[in-house]
């Protein structure tokens, strides 16, 4: 990982979390902590609390299970470790201008994350070799699964999109596992569904390597994950923004046509079909 993505708090704070078995709810404040790296050593631990949504003890407890004495103690490791930012000034702001500076923030922390591009060159690697390709995406994560398929099925020769529970998925899953495939690309955004946390690992169990983007690295989804990517979505408004998982997506997806070798060609292809058939408005 380059200098940049490790002085990043975020990624400082991500690496403490690291090899702890978590609970729900202190995956909830890692989360929390997460998103607000810079400002965290600053924070009581009832304010944390408050951020999190979670009770003060939770957090005592928290910092316990992270090997501290208690939150003091997990505070002024984190002044020691992680560096402070100017903090943006956001008094200017209306409510709707905050939820895209937010989300600025993410793409931020997504660059970040970038500076190492071995996980989603290894992602890659693993999607371009499963044919069939399934790509799921369920409720808030369904639009998400859908652009992914899309675009992919310009250059994959085999996605199938799995955006619609119910019985049949587990059975769609099989059937692609009959067909040849040797992994899946899932799609997770809050609020998590359980079917996914159950059709994950029901993947598993058939015999996929699961590729999974997240808005966060302690996800529910994470346990039945090989390859977790993580993006944080924004929460500002009354509906949550995922344009940092959006973008995650198409990075995989040339990280996906890196791996595949006529993907140059069925591209053109494509061009040509389109302009033959007056396809598109120039």
């Amino acid at each position: 990982m380059t200098s940049g993505a490790a002085d990043s708090p975020a990624t400082r704070l991500q690496a403490l979390f690291e090899g702890h078995r978590l609970t729900p709810t202190q995956r909830r404040i890692a989360h929390s902590m997460v998103r607000r790296a810079s400002d965290v050593p600053f924070l009581s631990s009832v304010e944390l609390a408050e951020l999190a949504g979670v009770s003060q003890p939770s957090v005592t407890r928290f910092a316990v299970a992270l090997g501290f004495d208690g939150y003091p103690a997990l505070r002024k490791h984190l002044r020691e470790v992680v560096p402070a930012e100017p903090a943006a000034e956001a008094g200017s702001y209306n409510e709707y201008q905050q939820a895209v500076e937010a989300e600025i923030e993410n793409l931020r922390h997504l660059a970040d994350l970038l500076a190492d591009p071995r996980p989603v060159q290894r992602a890659g690697r693993i999607l371009a070799a499963s044919r069939p390709l399934p790509v799921l995406g369920l409720r808030a994560a369904a639009s998400q699964a859908y652009g992914f398929a899309y675009f992919a099925a310009k250059v994959h020769p085999d996605v199938r999109l799995l955006n619609e529970g119910g019985t049949m998925i587990h059975d769609r899953i099989d059937a692609a596992v009959r067909a040849g495939a040797s992994a899946l690309l899932c799609f997770a955004l809050p609020r998590h569904p359980r079917e996914v946390v159950d059709t994950l690992a029901h993947a598993r169990d058939a015999g996929l390597t699961v590729v999974t983007v997240a808005d966060s690295a302690f996800a529910p989804v994470a346990r039945h994950s090989d390859l977790l990517l993580p993006a944080a979505v924004g929460t500002g408004l009354a509906f949550d923004t995922a344009c940092a998982p959006m973008l995650l997506g198409r990075v995989l997806l040339e990280a996906l046509c890196d791996d595949l070798p006529d993907a140059q060609a069925r591209l053109e292809e494509f061009d040509a079909n389109a302009a033959a058939r007056g396809l598109f408005v120039e």
